[in-house]
């Protein structure tokens, strides 16, 4: 079980970044040389101050560079670092770093350490480096929120790598533009629980299939870009609280199998554009999308929507298919009074976006 982050008395007035500052000063300090040291103060008579600290693009010479102990964010990119371990990231004004950038760096590997006593870390960015491995626990003892690991060269990456100190908050992590064929799923039996990762950026790796991402708390997920070769029935099997789907410009012959989409009654957003050679077999695709508000078909070769549309999406309010072709979920009353077991008919007017009136309808 991880150790408690040791209390710290400043990290209490933390929540005043979310509000309006009484006086808002920003204001400059000495700093190392080559860096900008930026303050901000908060709260009444300025009582509580950040320094933002900048040494990006100063050459690998800048580690380790002294901090002031009120450092809460540290821009190390564009350095030409090919290592940062635990060690150089212990000192002074480091352990209390809420925010760290390490991006457009030359990084090839972290080990499980490197990040070991940021206990306070929140963000992280590591793009573009040229990390090929992610250590099995390499986030445990920071609280983070959000982690950038886009354009690396990560093959093969662990699920367990995102658990982090904190697990009551949302965590988003971007894994785009690497060269992922396989992604782990967090072992059912581990010591360390689920991550609790809320948003999950997939694209343009190298994913032939749905990877298994079974009970994340995923809300949004994107596999832009992979050669995945079909979405079978059961792909999304335990993500019941996803909002959001993006499926576009897949590459290859995508195809969509009935019922592929089950097991997501919760998805309200779904983009499959950018696929010419899309296949499908039907409406009958979107089967089980109870909640699906919004479709992007652009893109997609897709001439006119489907037979039924509108009877396996219930609560569809606007679709996007062809070329700037918009269509729009009408409710028509029909004549008045109403005759008794009638209901209105809803139907789907479509028209060129470009044009100021929708031209149509489109009856499904």
């Amino acid at each position: 079980m991880p150790l408690a982050a040791p209390t710290m008395p400043w990290l209490l007035l933390l929540p005043l970044l979310l509000l309006p500052a009484v006086s808002g000063a920003q204001t400059t300090r000495p700093c190392f040389p080559g860096c900008q040291c930026e303050v901000e103060t908060f709260g009444l008579f300025d009582s509580f101050s950040l320094t933002r600290v900048d040494c990006s693009g100063l050459g690998p010479y800048i580690m380790p560079v002294p901090l002031p102990l009120d450092t809460a964010h540290l821009d190390l990119s564009s350095n030409r670092l090919e290592m940062v371990n635990e060690s150089v990231l212990a000192g002074p004004g480091y352990t209390t770093l809420a925010g760290l950038d390490l991006s457009h760096n030359l990084l090839t590997s972290i080990s499980p350490t490197t990040f070991s006593r940021l206990r306070y870390l929140e963000s992280l960015d590591l793009s573009h480096n040229g990390l090929a491995a992610l250590p099995a626990d390499s986030f445990t003892s920071s609280p983070l929120s959000e982690v950038n690991l886009s354009y690396n060269r990560l093959r093969e990456v662990s699920l367990s790598a995102f658990t982090t100190h904190s697990q009551s908050g949302a965590l988003h992590v971007d894994l785009s533009h690497n060269l992922i064929h396989r992604l782990l799923p967090h072992p059912t039996q581990a010591s360390l629980p689920i991550p609790s990762i809320q948003s999950l950026n997939l694209a343009w790796n190298r994913l032939r299939a749905v990877p298994h991402l079974r009970d994340l708390p995923l809300r949004y997920l994107s596999l832009d870009g992979n050669p995945l070769a079909a979405v079978s029935p059961g792909a999304f099997t335990g993500l019941a609280g996803l909002t959001h789907l993006s499926l576009a410009n897949l590459q290859g012959l995508p195809q969509l199998a009935p019922h592929g989409f089950r097991g997501l009654p919760g998805l309200q957003v779904l983009d499959l554009s950018g696929n010419p050679k899309l296949k499908w077999a039907g409406a009958e695709v979107f089967s089980g999308l109870n909640s699906l508000q919004e479709l992007d078909l652009s893109g997609t070769g897709l001439v006119s929507l489907p037979e039924k549309l509108l009877h396996h999406l219930p609560a569809l309010q606007s679709v996007s298919v062809g070329q700037d072709r918009q269509c729009r979920r009408l409710v028509r009353e029909g004549a008045y009074p109403r005759q008794p077991g009638s209901s209105p008919k809803v139907v789907l007017h479509c028209g060129d976006t470009q044009d100021s009136a929708l031209k149509g309808p489109d009856i499904l």
